[in-house]
């Protein structure tokens, strides 16, 4: 079963529950899964649904940054509720000792020792862990070790 299956199934199984929270977040991934395959002009692939997906979350996590900037804990609280939701139809996210090995062995065997060697490493790290790790944790570790 594809993961726009699964949601579907899902959402319909909420929709029975009286669950609003559930169906309104799987409403919404439902739909940005539907605009990805529109501006496709086909189905999606699973790693295209997971990006789509991917994107969906950090656009929460986004969104909780700037409701507790300025205090909104409501909005904070809708939102982390959302995240929640959305996160289980995520791969399982890399443990970050394992992130770490990969970026210093990519670091190794690319011969990077400046920042200048940052877009080189980091191609090679996101292709490697592609949708099982947050890219901004990626990019703040490699410019540590770039750094030293």
């Amino acid at each position: 079963m594809s993961l726009h299956q699964q949601i579907q199934t899902e959402m319909q199984q909420a929709l029975k529950a009286g669950e609003k929270d559930m169906v309104r977040t799987l409403r919404s991934l439902l739909a940005q899964l539907k605009n990805g395959a529109i501006a496709k002009r086909s189905d999606l692939s699973d790693e295209e649904e997971i990006q789509i997906i991917q994107k969906a979350a950090k656009q929460r996590k986004e969104a909780i940054e700037m409701f507790q900037k300025g205090n909104r804990d409501d909005l904070v609280e809708t939102e982390s509720k959302e995240l929640a939701i959305i996160e289980t139809y995520l791969p399982e996210q890399l443990p970050h000792k394992e992130v770490e090995s990969i970026i210093d062995k990519t670091i190794e065997e690319s011969d990077a020792t400046t920042m200048k060697d940052m877009g080189r490493v980091m191609s090679i790290v996101m292709k490697q862990i592609a949708g099982r790790t947050d890219g901004k944790m990626v990019q703040k570790l490699v410019q540590q070790k770039l750094q030293y």
